[in-house]
């Protein structure tokens, strides 16, 4: 057998391999020793081939991709440095429970740390931040070969796909030459399948849960991030059944396409109204349950180590259940599905005007928010102009910073159908500009990136993206000339270096760099103009809004709002 024929059948066993488990998308980055495995992917009608040439812009188009898509998504690059520019990505993925396949090409076994060019140490490259890792065997004519690819890539998606999900690594060496053939077909895999269970809760917790229900007086549920491939119908059944306030974070996916019966016990001001001291004392829990992830919200993380409730009981699939405050006194650990409406729930001992207390609070919240949204025209009011013009069955990507913080002040609970999405894994600004592309390429909705101008630096590269697939994706990028975040931060009450370190204006401006991508551009400065570009009707399918604020302006009216809220409240309440 020669070289080329080793080759040939090494890289199609493993291609048929992924194919079989369900794999249908692959994002490549062009490289030397990659290419085996480029022209594989590339040949087989099989995926959808997505190209980035910068690795990490890479990575995070890939995250999206598989955030939104909730299936694992490959990534592919050459040796050396390109894999090493995965890893913010695959820092993410980790802690979000993205599935990412990430297959790095390598330098063969004899070529590694004898200083040859190209060549790092990759095995274990990304450590703890990947579920697994395996070093591939250098293609070879050895029988054992080809059955350990076959089965190891049906481990790695297993394990990509298993929860809680999250990357693994594949680490795929390769000796010169690395040209292969392009046959019809793919060949024929013997292990195809690998099945794992549903994560159902024992009778034991489910007795466990109906007694919490039972024992409540005064309890809320958090539903934070859910897993993409969560069906919410079971989330807006308990909340009929149980009638009690749901504090919904923005990342929930239960402030949009919102069931007209459940309204009012959505709780969507509670950032602002867990500023008010005299409302905290109020609000004071004996009960939450918690589904899905910690929230955005700092307010409310502050809000339950003050009131430490008798009872915290979370809902996660992982063993490993996240809880950073530590006051969770229970866990199971189980998907959200059908067992939800098979508890035999009886609330009836909750108090009904704790439950009131949320519902009117947030509706005098809700009225002050609107009055804001009219008499305001800082970058939180530009925002949640934004948020109203969206239209239906679209997506909303807020950049971490002060992007998502709005979202969790100024997007209101609506019947309009619109994902929310955020990187808030590790709530890095890196990779924004990408991960909202590939959100936007695997939904084929209409997406709108919300983005500060520091996030949209940090990730410029990302656009290149759409000079190889068509992306229909509007940008507006909130330019405050600097990072916003810091001004809430105790950072500002020292003058001294405050600018140079934190506020770090640059003096950019976007028009040039819309040019350089052929994308259509709208300089914005009022609350009219923004409203009128964003509902006209796009010219490009690249659309980038530059929104001009002022960071001073920004948190001064942030600021009155809060204190605006607290007064209705005090008043609402004769504290």
């Amino acid at each position: 057998m020669t070289n080329k024929e080793i080759l040939n059948n090494y890289v199609y066993k493993l291609v048929s391999a992924l194919h079989a488990t369900g794999i249908k998308d692959v994002v490549v980055s062009p490289g030397s020793r990659s290419t085996p495995l480029a022209y594989a992917f590339a040949h087989r009608k099989e995926f959808t081939l997505y190209r980035q040439v910068d690795e990490r812009s890479a990575a995070f188009l890939a995250l999206g991709l598989a955030k939104a898509s909730t299936k694992p998504v490959v990534l592919v690059c050459t040796s050396g440095t390109a894999a090493a520019n995965y890893f913010p990505a695959i820092v993410e993925a980790k802690i979000a429970r993205v599935p990412l396949i990430v297959l790095t090409a390598d330098r063969p076994h004899e070529l590694r740390e004898v200083g040859a060019p190209q060549a790092i140490a990759q095995t274990h490259l990304y450590g703890d931040q990947v579920k697994w890792t395996v070093d591939f065997p250098i293609p070879d004519d050895s029988q054992q070969t080809l059955p350990f690819i076959e089965r190891h890539i049906v481990r790695a998606v297993a394990i990509a796909s298993t929860h809680p999900y999250g990357p693994v690594h594949v680490n795929v060496p390769f000796r010169e030459p690395l040209l292969i053939d392009f046959p019809e077909q793919l060949p024929a895999v013997s292990f195809t399948e690998s099945i794992s269970s549903q994560l159902k809760p024992t009778e034991h917790a489910m007795n466990l849960f109906e007694t919490v229900i039972e024992q409540a007086k005064k309890g809320f549920i958090i539903v934070g991030e859910l897993p993409g491939r969560t069906d919410v119908t079971y989330i807006w059944q308990l909340v009929r059944r149980l009638k009690w306030p749901v504090l919904a974070d923005s990342l929930s996916q239960l402030r949009a396409n919102l069931p007209e019966d459940c309204e009012a016990y959505i709780i969507d001001q509670y950032d602002a109204l867990l500023k008010n001291e005299a409302f905290k004392q109020m609000a004071a829990a004996d009960t939450v349950i918690r589904f899905g992830a910690q929230p955005v919200s700092k307010p409310l993380m502050q809000f339950l180590t003050y009131c430490e409730p008798s009872t915290y009981l979370v809902v996660d699939e992982d063993p490993m259940f996240r809880d950073s405050l530590s006051l969770s006194t229970m866990h199971i650990q189980a998907s959200i599905d059908q067992w939800l409406n098979d508890l035999i729930i009886n609330p009836a001992n909750i108090d009904s005007a704790y439950v009131n207390l949320w519902t009117q609070s947030n509706e005098a919240a809700e009225a002050k928010v609107e009055t804001y949204k009219l008499e305001e025209s800082d970058e939180g009011a530009m925002a949640a102009v934004l948020f109203q013009s969206l239209p239906g069955e679209s997506n909303l990507f807020a950049s971490s910073s002060m992007p998502i913080r709005d979202v969790d002040t100024f997007f209101s609970k609506t019947s309009r159908d619109i994902h929310i999405y955020a990187n808030r894994g590790a709530n890095g600004i890196d990779g924004v500009v990408s991960t909202a592309i590939g959100t936007q390429l695997a939904t084929k909705r209409d997406t709108y990136l919300l983005i500060g101008d520091l996030a949209f630096l940090h990730d410029s590269n990302g656009l290149i993206a759409t000079r190889y697939q068509e992306c229909d994706i509007t940008i507006v990028i909130m330019n405050n000339d600097g990072g916003g975040i810091f001004s809430y931060l105790s950072q500002s009450t020292v003058e001294q270096h405050y600018e140079e370190l934190f506020g770090t204006p640059s003096g950019l401006q976007f028009a040039d760099l819309a040019k350089m991508y052929d994308a259509e551009y709208e300089p914005v400065h009022t609350k009219e103009e923004l409203k009128k570009v964003v509902q006209r009707p796009k010219a490009k399918a690249l659309r980038i809004i530059e929104v001009f604020t002022n960071r001073a302006q920004n948190l001064e009216a942030h600021r009155n709002l809060w204190d605006a809220i607290g007064k209705e409240l005090d008043k609402k309440w004769q504290v």
